[in-house]
């Protein structure tokens, strides 16, 4: 008989590569996930993993293991789910992986959601990456993630997830204040500042409804770190525009994207849901084709029909809809 515990070992080494990050995953030590897949090899009959340099290797026969494997975890997760929905309470732990503006803007209202409606639900909420969360949920690190996709660019599809739409999020040109804190920061002299005047109406988001992008082709920028979505995102469309963009602050930190914004020292792209409903403290300007990045919610297919992570995704979307775009400045 093959032992499911040791199995889940064998699906965690196909996921994660070595044996390492599955101890580290599992809070096990190297020497007792290999101890375990030996003896996993002996149930099976079959040698299970080859040794290549410094790292181990699935064998053809493990690779067939992994797919019977992952369907047994998979009705073992149903089961579960199964069980719970036959209770009148929505009890356990949900855990919830989330991005940066998501968990400021959404989740928030989705727990005061859940404490009334679900006290005896736990609900565990860890910041993260999306490209990195949805992988820790295919490997049951996480519940629930929310993750955020930017218009065209597809994140990696994992089959054994689903996707559910959350909210559809407007992002926008993100100016200082005043033309005076704006001028600040600027490289050097440019005819959209010189144009600029002291006081009334700022000049360069008329100059944006014109112009489109091209207007903050000379000025500062903060953008998210290369290698991110957004990151990529944004500077696709300043290149369209056709500029490439000075981004002198690179942060993950969007509340510093502001600050930066506010202080007169950079311009960006904000989303919507970075505001939480609340009223913006930066002039937000429409860009053209009005771009908006998806937000979805992804869980494993087994573990969909649990109560607690139904509840988690309803809490969720009402939280989301009650996050009402900021007036814009267009």
């Amino acid at each position: 008989m093959l032992d499911v515990r040791r199995l889940r070992l064998l699906v965690e080494l196909s996921q994660r590569g070595t044996l390492t990050a599955v101890a580290e995953a599992l809070s096990y030590s190297p020497s007792s996930v290999s101890q375990q897949l030996s003896q996993l090899e002996k149930e099976a009959g079959v040698p299970l993993l080859v040794q290549v340099g410094r790292r181990v290797q699935l064998t053809p026969q493990a690779e067939l293991l992994v797919g019977h494997a992952q369907a047994v975890l998979e009705r073992l997760e149903e089961a579960e789910a199964d069980v719970a929905r036959s209770l009148t309470t929505v009890s356990g732990t949900v855990r919830i992986a989330v991005f940066q503006s998501a968990a400021h803007a959404v989740v928030p209202q989705a727990l005061t959601l859940l404490a009334a409606e679900h006290p005896s639900l736990r609900v565990e909420v860890t910041e993260r990456e999306p490209e990195l969360a949805l992988f820790d949920v295919a490997a049951r690190d996480f519940d629930l993630v929310v993750a955020e996709q930017y218009p065209g660019y597809t994140r990696p599809l994992h089959p054994e997830l689903d996707r559910v739409p959350l909210a559809r999020d407007a992002i926008r040109l993100a100016l200082p204040p005043h033309p005076a804190a704006r001028r600040r920061g600027l490289r050097r002299p440019d005819p959209v500042a010189a144009a600029l005047p002291k006081d009334g109406p700022t000049e360069l988001l008329r100059l944006v409804a014109g112009d489109g992008l091209r207007a903050a082709a000379d000025m500062p920028w903060v953008m998210e770190p290369r290698g991110t979505a957004s990151r990529e995102w944004a500077e696709q469309l300043c290149r369209r525009a056709g500029f490439e963009p000075d981004v002198r602050f690179e942060t993950a930190d969007l509340m510093a994207h502001i600050r930066l914004i506010r202080s007169g020292n950079a311009v960006g792209l904000l989303p919507d849901l970075v505001w939480a409903g609340e009223a913006p403290s930066v002039q937000l300007a429409s860009l053209p084709d009005d771009p908006t990045r998806e937000v979805f919610s992804s869980t494993r297919s087994a573990a969909s029909r649990r109560p607690a992570v139904v509840a988690a995704r309803d809490a969720l979307a009402r939280a989301a809809a009650r996050s009402e775009p900021p007036a814009t400045h267009d």
